[in-house]
């Protein structure tokens, strides 16, 4: 059975006001945003980038924070194509529940790596997730790249 989402809590509202890192899977805090881990995610690295500030849409921002979102995104890019080696990446927003957005309240872009025909059709087929590696191990590599800097 399918557990319904609480949509009176924010998954990133919660984990930018928690003080552990570690078990919300934060690896970096900027001034204005966050960058955490994808606790369900599609890739290895599958990583979440979002405002402190609790906005459901990109021009409800304030220009700083557009700022930010696209710095992190740049420095989330070198690191996971440091890290990973991928073929490709996606970045993106969904913004809205028609445009896909699993939490539409909050805007956060994604930053996935990506490889050669690693189209992972395990999700589509049988609503499961099939990732190579740990969330803690990726977590720890991606923690370690973004202190590094």
């Amino acid at each position: 059975m399918q557990e319904k989402k609480d949509k009176s809590r924010c998954l990133f509202c919660e984990a930018a006001a928690s003080g552990s890192d570690a078990e919300n899977l934060v690896v970096f805090r900027g001034q204005l945003l966050f960058v955490m881990l994808n606790r369900y995610p599609y890739t290895s690295g599958h990583l979440m980038i979002a405002p402190y500030v609790h906005v459901s849409r990109l021009n409800q921002a304030d220009a700083a924070t557009a700022e930010e979102l696209i710095m992190l995104t740049r420095q989330a890019e070198t690191i996971l194509e440091g890290v990973y080696r991928p073929d490709g990446l996606n970045l993106g927003m969904n913004l809205g529940q028609a445009a896909g957005a699993g939490i539409e309240q909050h805007i956060h872009m994604h930053v996935l790596p990506r490889c050669n025909g690693d189209a992972n059709f395990m999700t589509s087929v049988s609503n499961t997730r099939v990732i190579p590696e740990a969330l803690d191990d990726t977590y720890a590599k991606l923690k370690a790249a973004f202190t590094a800097g």
